[in-house]
């Protein structure tokens, strides 16, 4: 999948992302499903690189700023960039939290909750199945 430029957006129909996206992608990203906690790729990985949306390519997250939660999903304390994401009130499922997409394709990417690791104390739960990864 081609590198997206700082900017651009993307835009699909739902037929062309249920071509490009395995089944569990499509459901996690494209309708807000979730992975089972432990069950993702992603969770245990420790290489050093870079996390894209696994929908569009785009730079989402680094390896340097992954940590261990606990909670079954890779989870970081903070994006690439700022403008990476997109934070959404979630009042899904009888609780508030504050759900997270990509910026470039608004796919569902997981959660972000206050209770990360120091210097932003925040900690971005993504579901395995929302990314890529570039080993560097």
């Amino acid at each position: 999948m081609a590198e997206v430029t700082k900017g651009e957006k993307v835009h699909k129909t739902e037929a062309e992302w249920r071509e490009l996206l395995t089944p569990e992608q499509f459901h996690v990203m494209r309708e807000g499903g979730t992975e089972r906690p432990f069950t993702g790729i992603l969770v245990n990985n420790h290489e050093d690189g870079v996390y894209h949306c696994g929908a569009c390519n785009a730079p989402l997250f680094t390896s340097d700023k992954k940590f261990e939660s606990g909670s079954g999903w890779p989870s970081f304390w903070n994006p690439v960039s700022p403008d990476a994401i997109v934070s959404i009130e979630d009042n899904s499922l009888g609780m508030r939290r504050v759900e997270v997409q990509c910026a470039t394709c608004g796919a569902h990417l997981g959660h972000v909750f206050p209770d990360g690791p120091k210097p932003t104390g925040l900690r971005y739960c993504i579901n395995s199945a929302s990314l890529g990864f570039e080993k560097q």
